[in-house]
């Protein structure tokens, strides 16, 4: 798969976010491939750097991270070289990815991953979040001519602005928009999903969710919103630690997840007035006009004899006005359901 259409998507493309949760092992980013099969991902995500390619080998307070992230006091270079995927696992994990069914793509941060990737025929490209500003990195991956997934976790409006224009400039691909909060963990209370539709609504992009809080409240109400894509952090087992462990999800929340993201869905439906199988069976439930006491040929109806009285087997209580003061055409018991044929027009 060269290109993967967006907007032909039949339900919530749900992707698994490898990051830096392989710890630096092939086996384990080999099976949190095959885990995220299993607990019911559509793709799973890599992240395609080196420590050179992001920062440079410095212990000097500059590059010394220091905001309040759970990476304080770890240099940039530590970081990024304890957390990046090698580059020759790429073509391996691509590999088994395919073998699983799951379709496979990766954020780039320079020109040569862009190139690395596009050899490798990703369907789609990621910009991540503190690249948005990239913007020689975007008019590169733009120009690719792949669809590009987008998030946003630092960026303010013009930076959104910013970046589309510049993709669109470049090429009519299609562009997916994620909501996104850059704190790791997110707390809820800042996701701020009211966005997503905004997204859709003013950017005219597919709109998304890159998420970093706990747990599937996030993602479900993004569903409800209508959120296309939901991006979740993936690992096999939280207790073994790593740069990303503390916001990533483990083999059985992911499945609670996507079984919880399959059931928003499935609540939402669609727009229609059709009833299903159920809900015409219920309407059994509902009103209809009886007689509620005997009566004789030539009596007259009035709201002695007749009234609204579940279940619904007689006409239906809408018609009382029109019938009352009409004569009934036979003798009929109390509790007897009223139908057209037993009354003189």
């Amino acid at each position: 798969m060269e290109i993967i259409d967006f907007s032909k998507l039949d339900k919530v493309f749900i992707i698994a976010e490898l990051s830096a949760n392989h710890n630096g092992s092939l086996e384990t980013a080999i099976e949190t491939i095959r885990a995220a099969k299993r607990a019911g991902a559509d793709a799973i995500k890599l992240q395609t750097y080196t420590a050179d390619s992001m920062t440079i080998d410095s212990n000097s307070v500059d590059f010394t991270i220091n905001n309040g992230s759970i990476w304080d006091g770890k240099s940039f270079y530590e970081l990024y070289k304890e957390a990046h995927t090698p580059w020759e696992w790429h073509p391996k994990l691509f590999e088994i990815a395919k073998e699983e069914g799951l379709i496979c793509f990766s954020s780039p941060f320079d020109k040569k991953s862009v190139d690395f990737l596009y050899d490798l025929k990703v369907p789609c490209y990621k910009i991540a979040s503190f690249e948005i500003t990239d913007i020689p990195l975007i008019e590169y991956v733009a120009s690719k001519g792949k669809p590009i997934i987008l998030s946003t976790g630092i960026a303010k409006l013009e930076d959104i602005e910013l970046a589309l224009k510049t993709i669109r400039r470049i090429s009519d691909i299609q562009i997916v928009l994620l909501k996104c909060t850059s704190s790791y963990p997110s707390p809820l209370e800042q996701a701020n999903l009211a966005m997503i539709p905004e997204f859709e609504n003013y950017f005219d992009v597919i709109p998304g969710l890159s998420d970093h809080t706990l747990g599937s409240t996030a993602p479900i109400v993004a569903t409800c919103l209508g959120a296309k894509i939901i991006e979740k952090h993936f690992i096999l087992d939280r207790t073994v630690g790593g740069p990303d462990a503390s916001f990533s999800l483990d083999e059985k929340e992911f499945t609670q997840l996507v079984k919880d993201i399959r059931n928003a869905e499935s609540a939402i439906g669609k727009v229609g007035y059709t009833l299903s199988k159920d809900q015409k069976n219920a309407r059994g439930f509902s009103r209809s006009l009886f007689i509620v006491k005997d009566v004789v040929e030539g009596e007259i109806i009035d709201n002695s004899n007749v009234c609204s009285l579940r279940p619904n087997l007689g006409i239906a209580p809408k018609n009382l006005t029109f019938i009352l003061g009409k004569k009934f055409n036979g003798t009929y018991k109390n509790g007897t359901p009223l139908l057209e044929n037993m009354f003189y027009d």
